[in-house]
């Protein structure tokens, strides 16, 4: 009969991961874990059961994959088996969402004490008092050592992220990539909150105690949401998962999920210091021989990562919910090189690029990638988005046009050539832009016009350098400057035509050439 670890400390779980050769502690305390061969999401190899209760309102497609319930009781019976006969598990029992109004109950049942040690860490913590009479809503299975057969399972490979919305259950298979258990648990959020009129949000949280504002960062992997909302002049809300409802913004987690790859301490010092504390584990980061971490090898997957919970970040707000946002900033790592680092938004506008959701994708993010390419994911996060555009859409500007709030198209992308040639701003020039939006500097400033991209960009930005505010200035070629802004201008256009019922003013307010 197995042992079941129910509900552990973090102590617990770092000394169970050693003992079970899971991870390794380093000089500082940090639990070390290497994932083997998923070092990202395997965005191929997830599905939602396609029941009849909710087959019209999922948007299937790539994003979100069917499978039949008769595949998913195959594999449900499967994984309950394995732990049936399991020597030991581990069981953590925790809430998603700081709002208790939208908040979800969930049980892990984990194979390994890595993963429970994540989700300790992520999702946001019970008090004794919520233990006594727990009851999960949600229940997560992951279980690394129990792989599919495609062709008995109707999966596409041996690995397996499996959502019942109907069951309120979540299968997890095959891999020890810990991001899955996160990003399955946001996208049942992201099913479940749109019901309740909240807008589920991909995006950064911070507030400002002297102006009393809240700002959100929209991005994709690597377009900088950690970095930015982790602000030492401003309280963290949280880095990656929020809720918009009519009572503000509250962050479905309690814990950050930050990329290590090249990390600086004197760029990002708050993550750093979360990085070489007790407790907080880290994923496929190299650690040399004098026990020191080599953020810049991304000899396993540039896809390194971190887990710590939000008491690790000095100025965190604990309890996970702010007012309603005065800004909200669309983040791009544009590697083509053309887009500006800063660009005022309408209404209009805004509901453009959310929907476009463009960015590079980055090395390592999801198998395969080894070097920056367009992608567009609409917003901003459609891998993790069952219902249909408009659903997210239409929240989105209700409560932007309701609460005036301004939006603006930040790219912390490449400058003065594509990847290859030109190089990436610095995080520095990014934060001066970042700063200036917030502080309410750039509200009421001259604008240039960019006609290819048909967006506002200011002339100067207090402490920036100008010529960065101008791509072309940077270009030694200005005609492969026009070639590369059209090409990329035309895939704008190009992905817009897959959504249907748009308004004419918001198709409008994209590129034109």
């Amino acid at each position: 009969m197995a042992v079941i670890y129910h509900n552990s400390s973090v102590d617990f779980l770092i000394k169970k991961a050693i003992e079970r050769k899971e991870a390794r502690e380093t000089k500082y305390g940090t639990l070390v874990t290497y994932t083997g061969k998923y070092t990202g999401r395997s965005p191929n190899d997830k599905y939602i059961v396609d029941s009849f209760d909710v087959h019209q309102e999922i948007d299937w497609g790539k994003n979100n994959l069917p499978l039949s319930e008769a595949s998913f009781k195959k594999l449900k019976d499967k994984v309950q088996k394995f732990f049936q006969k399991a020597d030991e598990y581990f069981v953590v029992d925790a809430f998603v969402g700081a709002d208790k109004k939208y908040q979800v109950s969930l049980r892990l049942y984990s194979e390994t004490a890595s993963i429970a040690l994540f989700a300790l860490h992520q999702f946001r913590r019970p008090k004794k008092a919520d233990l006594r009479n727990f009851r999960p809503e949600l229940i997560i299975y992951s279980a690394p050592s129990v792989l599919a057969e495609p062709q008995v399972d109707g999966t596409n490979s041996e690995a397996f992220i499996i959502l019942n919305f109907k069951e309120k259950t979540i299968l997890i298979g095959a891999t020890r990539y810990a991001g899955e258990v996160k990003k399955s648990v946001f996208t049942y959020m992201n099913y479940l909150l749109p019901k309740k009129g909240v807008l589920p949000m991909h995006c950064g949280a911070n507030f400002d105690p002297k102006t009393k504002t809240t700002a959100l960062f929209f991005g994709l992997s690597g377009t900088g949401k950690t970095t930015l909302s982790s602000d030492p002049e401003r309280f963290l809300i949280g880095d990656d998962e929020h809720g918009w409802s009519n009572e503000g913004v509250f962050n479905f987690e309690g814990g950050c999920y930050a990329k290590c790859i090249r990390i600086k301490k004197e760029s990002e010092p708050q993550i750093w210091q979360a990085i070489h504390r007790r407790g907080t584990l880290v994923e496929n980061v190299i650690v040399k021989d004098n026990g020191e971490f080599d953020f810049f090898d991304d000899s396993i997957t540039e896809n390194t990562r971190a887990v710590y919970p939000l008491e690790f970040v000095d100025n965190a707000i604990i309890h996970g919910k702010g007012s309603h946002p005065k800004y909200v900033l669309f983040l791009t790592a544009d590697a083509t090189g053309v887009l500006p680092p800063l660009a005022q938004l309408n209404l209009n506008q805004a509901a453009y690029h959310f929907l476009s959701g463009y960015t590079s994708k980055l090395a390592g993010t999801e198998r395969g990638i080894k070097e920056p390419k367009p992608t567009f994911s609409a917003y901003f996060g459609a891998p993790f988005m069952p219902h249909k555009p408009m659903v997210y859409l239409n929240l989105l500007r209700h409560y932007l046009k309701k609460y005036n709030t301004k939006t603006y198209l930040v790219n912390t992308g490449w400058i003065g050539g594509g990847y290859g040639v030109g190089e990436r701003i610095s995080i520095k020039e990014t934060r001066k832009i970042v700063s200036a939006i917030l502080s309410g500097n750039l509200d009421k400033v001259a604008c240039r016009y960019d006609p290819i991209f048909n967006l506002f960009v200011p002339y100067k930005v207090p402490g920036v350098d100008a010529r960065i505010l101008d791509p072309t200035i940077l270009w030694q070629d200005k005609g492969d400057y026009l070639i590369a802004a059209k090409k990329l201008a035309n895939l704008f256009l190009e992905n817009m035509k897959r959504f249907s019922g748009v308004e004419k003013e918001i198709l409008e307010s994209g590129p034109k050439i």
